[in-house]
């Protein structure tokens, strides 16, 4: 006879029960982890799809990286693994290929174990972005958009943003160089779009995105001097916790329209788990 407190736990989402040793399992990397809301989403995801899979959150640590990617893969059922702050870029020279986005955009976010034993990263991080605001009435084209953190994800957000057709992209990041490369990678590829950098001034900018971990934490400075933005303007905001950060509760205060980095998370879920090659109602396999 099941109890009723097992009834309960067998209607929550993204609970992947029963775990067994048929189970296939998938990690993300992360550190700090406890943010991370991709464990709730996928777990849901594979649930719906019938399959019998989970994924686990792992704190690491940037010098324990390559430790720890590297011997998760001799666990025989591990069949990938989700990168989020601040693994994306580091973890690009740990794989033996590279998808199209990545290589565009130098930076990863998923990884998966081809048949023959290889690891292949692909970046759905841009694309989530786009389709994230696409979802909710926000379109790139002819705005004026100032990305703020030019590493793993706001590499990305910068490529999908250049590939809508702004009206201008101004990118900005505590490491001048950082924001240089970027800044001519994009280029290189959109040749005759109008890209700068070395300001973080929001005044003008009809979009401004927070590619930073600024706003994890009550103390943390916000990413911009939000009362220089005009109130017409869109504020979004990477970060997964709080839902509402302090940059977009100020933005929202001042009358901007502000969208949260859930939608971005949210939007890749179903990319990621086809790249992992989950249909329904069948689990991965190696």
């Amino acid at each position: 006879m099941v109890s009723r407190n097992q009834e309960s736990l067998d209607v929550l989402p993204g609970l992947p029960l029963p775990l067994t040793g048929e189970t296939r399992v998938f990690a993300i990397l992360g550190d700090p982890i406890a943010q991370a809301g991709s464990p709730a989403l996928f777990n849901a995801e594979f649930r719906r799809r019938g399959l019998r899979c989970v994924l686990v959150p792992m704190h690491v640590r940037p010098r324990d990286l390559e430790c720890v990617f590297r011997g998760l893969w001799a666990v025989s059922n591990l069949d990938g693994v989700v990168l989020t702050v601040p693994h994306k870029l580091n973890a690009v020279r740990l794989v033996d290929e590279l998808g199209p986005a990545a290589h565009r955009m130098g930076a990863i976010n998923a990884v998966r174990r081809l048949p023959d034993g290889r690891l292949t990263g692909e970046n759905f991080d841009g694309a989530g972005f786009i389709d994230g605001l696409r979802a909710r009435g926000h379109e790139m084209a002819n705005q004026r958009v100032l990305v703020i953190g030019c590493g793993g994800a706001g590499s990305a957000v910068a490529f999908a943003v250049a590939e809508e057709n702004p009206r201008a992209l101004q990118l900005y990041d505590v490491d001048d160089n950082r924001a240089e490369d970027l800044a001519s990678r994009v280029k290189a590829w959109r040749p005759t779009l109008d890209v700068s950098t070395g300001r973080r001034d929001p005044f003008g900018m009809d979009v401004v995105v927070n590619c930073t971990s600024l706003g994890m934490t009550a103390d943390d400075e916000l990413p911009v001097d939000v009362h220089r933005l005009q109130a017409s303007a869109l504020a979004v905001d990477i970060v997964l916790k709080p839902e509402i950060t302090p940059f977009l509760f100020e933005a929202g205060a001042l009358g901007c329209a502000t969208h949260s980095g859930s939608y971005m998370l949210a939007s890749q879920v179903d990319a990621i788990c086809n790249f992992f090659g989950l249909g329904v109602g069948t689990p991965a396999k190696v």
